[in-house]
C-alpha cells in the first residue's frame, strides 16, 4: 500500500475533529503516531536521556518586553522554584494562533495547569502546549517564529 501525502492530511483532521487522545497507525514501513499529550511516544520509542542543563533566562531588557532571549546574549540564573515549560518536539514556535493575533500569554499573567501557551508547528501540523502549572508566566524564553528544538525552555512559569 502506497500512502499519499493527502492521506496523512485526511487522517490528521479526522484525529483534529475527534475526541481521541491518540492515533497510531502503521501500515507496511509506514508508521504514524498523533497525541494530544506533548509527552507522549510513540509505541516502542525511548524517551529521549535527560539532560541537565543550565536554566536560560532573559535578559531585563527582553523580560520587560515579552521578548525572547537575542541569540548570542549570556542568560541569567532564574529562581529554583520556577518551571520550565519545554518544547515537546523540533518545529517553530509560535506565541500567538494565528498573524496579527493577540499572544496566548503574556508576562506576568496568571495560568492555570490547562491554559494554551503557544503553538509549536512541524510540516503544517500544530500541537498546542499547555502551561502544566498554576502560577505565573515570568519569562518567555524563545522569539517568536523562531525554530525550537525538544527541550528546548519556551516559557518560566512560577508556581502559585
Amino acid at each position: 500500500m502506497n500512502i499519499q501525502p493527502q492521506d496523512i492530511d485526511a487522517l490528521i483532521e479526522l484525529f483534529e475533529a475527534s475526541d481521541w487522545d491518540e492515533l497510531h497507525l502503521k501500515i507496511q514501513d509506514f508508521e504514524l503516531f498523533l497525541s494530544t499529550d506533548p509527552k507522549s511516544r510513540a509505541p516502542g520509542t525511548a524517551a529521549p536521556p535527560s539532560v541537565a542543563m543550565a536554566p536560560a533566562a532573559l535578559p531585563t531588557a527582553a523580560r520587560e518586553s515579552g521578548a525572547g532571549v537575542p541569540r548570542g546574549e549570556a542568560p541569567r540564573a532564574v529562581p529554583g522554584n520556577w518551571v520550565a515549560v519545554t518544547a515537546p518536539n523540533l518545529g517553530t514556535f509560535y506565541r500567538a494562533p494565528k498573524p496579527g493575533a493577540p499572544s496566548f500569554v503574556e508576562l506576568g499573567q496568571s495560568v492555570e495547569p490547562d491554559t494554551e501557551i503557544c503553538l509549536i508547528e512541524v510540516m503544517k501540523l500544530f500541537t498546542t502546549l499547555k502551561a502544566g502549572v498554576r502560577g505565573i508566566v515570568r519569562q518567555v524564553c524563545v522569539e517568536d517564529a523562531a525554530m525550537v528544538e525538544f527541550g528546548d525552555t519556551l516559557f518560566y512559569i512560577e508556581p502559585a
